[in-house]
């Protein structure tokens, strides 16, 4: 695959997944170079309409070059979705996608910071003009943060002696470079057995410091409850994830929406019937989707995606639902 090109993961299945209609109202909620929604488009009609949103610049030049009256975009956050579409006097839309992750010009541009394969800046926001860059945070974390952040986002055994190695390179210079910080990782977890062989060291730091500085966990926790209200009746909710953080936020949420009472469990106590309780406000869509092999031999980036879709019932939302939820998902 060429560098700066992005190919759509799971392309046809998540259009497929959406059930367009026409005439309706849909949302892609990572545009990045508009894959997704050249799809979509060419399943609307002339009166439907499709809002995409990205926090990537890059993504606002390509939407920019979308000439379609059918089409909107805004530079915005997964967390500014429904004050997007409130905006554009949408109350309701018949479908969303999300295509979680980096893209690969992202990847492969060596001034974005998020690849080890390139010398570049620490920066790694998807977002430049928001937060703090990756290499902001390592200056000023504590050993123990650090440790935490390695370990919990990039699920990585060797989260400690990353982090004081860190420590330790910086109190000598500041870690600005991508190499400069990947070699700081090879020496720190040097010779031990990994069990990923065919994974550099310095992968699983890479992923926990992307994922942290945008805020991708707490960002789709919170987007996914707070867009169900806005589907129509048969709207369907389609999330394609890369790695088991992702996938285990999605998973939970549909498996907690597609149960009766929301999966309210203080409701599921109360001494009543079942059928008695609010319905489930979503239901599951068959199983998992993964990329077929040709896919992934076309485009290596697609083996870890996997596809969930979830349908809009005509049960209403559940009162005070979702409080809490965002810190439900994170639960052990």
């Amino acid at each position: 695959m060429p560098e700066h090109v992005h190919v759509p993961v799971l392309l046809e299945e998540a259009v497929a997944a959406l059930a367009v209609k026409p005439d309706g109202v849909y949302v892609d909620a990572t545009f990045g170079r508009g894959g997704h929604s050249a799809a979509l488009l060419a399943q609307l009609g002339p009166h439907g309409h499709l809002v995409a949103v990205d926090r990537d610049p890059d993504a606002v030049v390509a939407a920019e070059a979308l000439h379609d009256p059918r089409f909107t975009f805004h530079r915005a956050w997964f967390s500014d979705l429904p004050d997007v579409l409130a905006a554009l006097a949408h109350a309701q839309v018949d479908g969303v996608l999300f295509d979680l992750g980096t893209s690969s010009p992202q990847i492969d541009d060596a001034a974005r910071g998020f690849s080890f394969r390139f010398d570049g800046p620490l920066d790694m926001r998807m977002d430049p003009s928001r937060g703090e860059s990756a290499a902001q945070f390592l200056a000023r974390a504590t050993a123990r943060e650090l440790t935490e952040v390695i370990r919990d986002y990039g699920e990585e055994r060797f989260a400690q002696s990353i982090a004081r190695a860190v420590a330790a390179a910086r109190a000598r210079e500041p870690v600005v470079g991508t190499r400069q910080l990947a070699q700081i990782v090879a020496e720190a977890v040097g010779a031990r057995t990994r069990g990923d062989w065919g994974q550099d060291p310095a992968t699983r730091t890479f992923q926990a410091l992307r994922i942290f500085v945008n805020r991708e966990l707490s960002e789709i926790a919170s987007a996914l409850p707070a867009l169900v209200p806005l589907l129509r009746e048969g709207g369907r909710l389609a999330v394609i994830s890369f790695h088991s953080l992702e996938d285990r936020i999605v998973k939970r949420f549909f498996a907690r929406a597609s149960k009766p009472f929301a999966g309210d469990p203080a409701a599921a106590r109360l001494a009543i019937r079942t059928d008695s309780l609010p319905g489930a406000p979503l239901a599951t869509v068959g199983r998992a989707i993964k990329p077929s092999a040709r896919e992934i031999a076309r485009n290596p980036r697609s083996r870890s995606a996997i596809l969930r879709v979830a349908e809009r019932t005509s049960h209403p939302m559940p009162d005070g639902w979702p409080r809490g939820y965002v810190e439900a998902v994170f639960a052990p």
